[in-house]
């Protein structure tokens, strides 16, 4: 029997025939590397772009120092005002005298204290814009000295608090 040497697997000179699906050129590769790293310059500085996420973090911690505000206000029985402005927002009582509220207390020299021993208060995040400056006072039943709603701006977000209850409405 011959054997024909273009079926042989040894091919036509006696040597094994090498088998070419090993790997990649060297073009392939450089090739890939580039849109890889076309693909990395464009893409990756967008992932790093925090200030969405620090304006709607500002918004959370703004929505949620006036709803603790109202509930202080309504749980003390004692006045609590918010001061919001393009710097931060500061949240603060009236001085006590006797045990009770003091309605004299124009200065509001008391500043509202956490369960963790930290003040309800901060200062707004680089690049993001808060308006109107807003003052905000709640009495005992929650509601506030406004004469109407107040929409507050923190960055692309809006949060309004109702005048008549004092409720923060927030998305």
């Amino acid at each position: 029997m011959i054997e024909n040497s273009a079926f042989s697997p040894q091919g036509s000179r006696g040597r094994r025939r090498r088998d070419d699906h090993g790997g990649f050129t060297l073009v392939e590769l450089v090739v890939v590397i580039g849109i890889v790293g076309i693909l990395a310059a464009v893409a990756v500085p967008r992932f790093f772009d925090d200030q969405p996420f620090v304006e709607r973090g500002y918004y959370e911690e703004v929505a949620g120092a006036l709803r603790f505000a109202q509930k202080l206000s309504v749980a003390t029985g004692c006045p609590v005002r918010v001061d919001v402005n393009a710097a931060g927002y500061d949240v603060r009582q009236q001085q006590p005298q006797g045990g009770r509220c003091n309605p004299a207390d124009a200065s509001w020299g008391l500043p509202v204290i956490l369960a963790d021993g930290e003040t309800l208060n901060a200062a707004t995040p680089a690049g993001v814009a808060v308006s109107p400056n807003v003052t905000i006072v709640f009495d005992a039943l929650g509601s506030t000295n406004l004469g109407a709603d107040q929409p507050i701006n923190v960055g692309s977000w809006s949060l309004t608090v109702r005048a008549a209850s004092g409720y923060v409405e927030a998305l």
